[in-house]
């Protein structure tokens, strides 16, 4: 007789087989789940570090611009304070100028005229043409005494003129040596900030050149990390947001797989049993 189960425990092992191709297929896509997710996570974080390098050199270079462009702004108003200063003093010092000028063509014309007064006086009444004149009446011995106090009028006012020409000349010199100075001064400083000005300005051209660059590449890294997020989230669908986890579904085929291996011993062993009796049974019919 034939096995009474093998239609039964044909279907078992092909239930088994199904079972086990299943749980290799399983086992491969989790395999290649775990890969691809470790791999995507590795790239996602690879990416967020530089989309955070690349913002925080940005907004440092950012901000040094715009200290840089603060600084410029600064120092032109600088500047054209010294530029309007420099402008004031030429135009106080051209006024002082032309003041002494006039002052010092007085002051000398006058002293000329005083010295040639004198000179004609002196020659008048203390020439050697007085010594051989015979003696002169009693009135001009008044004049010639009224003349001396003239001569020492004349070289009194004299005297004025030139300490006043003097100190004239004196004052000009000292202004112009002070306007000298300040007028160098000036000049360096004011090339000093120029200086300044164009190389900070140089600078944070650079630095507004290279954040746009920077920006860029924020931008395209973004842009590949948006994509790696849209895969990670693909991939999270397939291999993560299931109602049943890798680990249950194994351990449930485990036991469906045990069960059927159970199941299909007890049928070879009942199979057995079953030939056994069938034997024993025919001895018994031939012995009779």
């Amino acid at each position: 007789h034939g096995d009474p189960f093998a239609k039964i425990k044909g279907l078992i092992r092909d239930l088994l087989e199904k079972l086990k191709k299943e749980a290799g297929a399983d086992a491969e896509h989790k395999a290649y789940c775990d890969e691809q997710m470790a791999r995507t996570q590795e790239k996602m974080d690879d990416l967020h570090h530089t989309a955070e390098k690349l913002t925080a050199k940005s907004d440092k270079q950012r901000a040094r611009s715009a200290t840089l462009k603060e600084e410029v702004a600064e120092l032109q108003r600088e500047l054209a304070e010294i530029a309007n200063s420099q402008a004031e003093m030429d135009k106080m010092r051209k006024e002082e100028n032309t003041i002494f000028l006039q002052a010092k063509s007085d002051l000398e014309e006058g002293l000329e005229g005083v010295r040639i007064a004198l000179k004609v006086l002196r020659e008048h009444y203390e020439g050697s043409s007085l010594a051989q004149q015979p003696a002169l009446p009693t009135y001009h011995e008044n004049a010639g005494g009224s003349a001396t106090g003239i001569i020492g009028m004349l070289e009194v006012i004299e005297s004025d003129l030139g300490k006043s020409l003097a100190e004239a000349q004196m004052n000009e010199d000292s202004a112009a040596e002070e306007y000298a100075k300040l007028t160098q001064e000036n000049k360096i400083t004011s090339t000093t900030k120029e200086q300044d000005v164009k190389y900070k300005s140089e600078e944070a051209t650079a630095l507004d050149e290279s954040v746009g660059e920077l920006t860029a590449d924020l931008k395209s890294t973004q842009t590949e990390l948006d994509a790696v997020l849209d895969y990670m989230k693909s991939l999270r669908e397939q291999c993560v947001e299931k109602p049943e986890t890798y680990e249950e579904r194994s351990a449930r085929r485990q036991a469906e797989i045990a069960g059927l291996k159970q199941a299909l011993e007890i049928l070879n062993n009942e199979a057995a049993l079953l030939q056994r009796r069938g034997r024993g049974l025919r001895g018994v019919v031939w012995e009779q």
